[in-house]
């Protein structure tokens, strides 16, 4: 016979969602001798690791979900550590079937990838992808942001994860697995979460590194930190087409390219190689979208600072005979998408009426209209 309160007090405590996995405790087989003794729940649970950074909160949730079940008068928690064999037995579960460091995300997959590039530094690539990211999460969709601008990374201050000292939480390791750090509903990893700065340094390191380990950081970035089931993946690319441009055209041929430009034809013209260059490599550009376009002055006048017609340019130039390429939005000139980027705040959710943040969530809704297809790709169904 089983005790109804016993079988509430799990499910209800069962129900509690690891912050960094994103899954219920439960279902991670995190929760262990469960019974109520005199109106007392007293409530066993293991955390994946020691000093695990979400240990607090899933405390805290585990004693609320637990008081809320009819009957119960006080909470009685005790807390452990899952032992070696435990924490294998997990991270397997969590790579459903697939060997360590085997790519997720490559034919087949059912995850939208989405490289966002551009010819060069300047335009306000990594505002508009930390945004977009934030937009699409918004919007309900699992998102994760792979900062892959390794010698110029900036999506952990975007997104807000870096302190008043510039220092970025690491992502928790179980095993050979790493949990991204979450911001604003999105997944996040960057080589600013690895490095650390010394006496008299400034917030973080300098990473000064060629080809190889370029490659070999990306390929972990895509294989050994755990998504999970993931709507879109959006990489921030550098700017320009060297090393990581190459690798990613490799490891992610499947990748759809979103490319970013300034209206002025200095940036529009070298904008053009990073979508030939993945169009090389097999990838699809599936759009444009033209930054720091025309403002609008409290006057109702126009202020083009970088000129015009910039982005238009650069969808004809990708555009052919067998597939048109379209420019998704013109991004104005905005403050407030500046000084929210700079309080670690994207627009889209701090000021999403502002006109910036109103073309990047049509960019959005673009990706979110067209998802991807089945066509092609096995299905984990079996006959019955």
């Amino acid at each position: 016979m089983t005790d109804p309160a016993a079988d509430s007090l799990r499910s209800a405590v069962g129900a509690v969602l690891d912050p960094e996995l994103r899954r219920p405790i439960g279902e991670l087989d995190m929760v262990r001798d469960i019974s109520v003794v005199d109106a007392v729940a007293h409530v066993g649970i293991v955390l994946t690791i020691v000093g695990c950074p979400a240990a607090e909160r899933i405390a805290t949730e585990v004693r609320a979900a637990a008081a809320s079940v009819p009957g119960i008068s006080d909470v009685a928690l005790d807390v452990g550590v899952m032992s070696p064999q435990e924490r294998h037995a997990l991270t397997e579960r969590l790579r459903g079937g697939r060997a360590a460091r085997e790519m997720p995300f490559g034919p087949g997959t059912l995850t939208r990838v989405i490289a966002v590039t551009s010819g060069k530094g300047g335009v306000g690539k990594s505002t508009l992808t930390a945004n977009l990211a934030a937009s699409l999460a918004g919007r309900g969709l699992s998102v994760g942001l792979v900062d892959a601008d390794v010698h110029g990374f900036s999506i952990p201050g975007l997104l807000g994860l870096a302190d008043a000292d510039g220092r970025v939480p690491q992502p928790t390791r179980i095993d050979d697995l790493m949990l991204p750090p979450v911001a604003h509903g999105v997944k996040v990893i960057s080589i600013g979460m690895f490095l650390r700065r010394g006496a008299g340094e400034g917030p973080v390191g300098a990473v000064a590194w060629r080809g190889p380990m370029l490659h070999r950081t990306v390929q972990q970035f895509l294989t050994d930190v755990y998504f999970g089931d993931l709507d879109v993946l959006l990489l921030d690319m550098p700017p320009g087409t060297g090393d990581i441009a190459i690798s990613v055209g490799q490891l992610l041929p499947n990748a759809d390219v979103l490319v970013v430009t300034t209206p002025q034809s200095a940036a529009s013209d070298v904008a053009v190689r990073s979508g030939l260059v993945a169009r090389q490599t097999g990838q699809r550009v599936i759009g444009v979208v033209e930054n720091m376009a025309a403002m609008t002055l409290p006057d109702g006048s126009s202020f083009e600072l970088f000129g015009s017609g910039g982005g238009a340019a650069v969808a004809r130039a990708l555009s052919g005979d067998d597939s048109e390429v379209p420019l998704l939005a013109s991004v104005p000139l905005s403050p407030t998408l500046r000084a929210d980027a700079d309080a670690g705040i994207p627009a889209v959710i701090a000021h999403p009426d502002d006109p910036a943040s109103l073309a990047i969530a049509r960019v959005a809704s673009a990706i979110t209209a067209e998802p991807r297809g089945l066509a092609g790709r096995s299905l984990p169904l079996r006959p019955r």
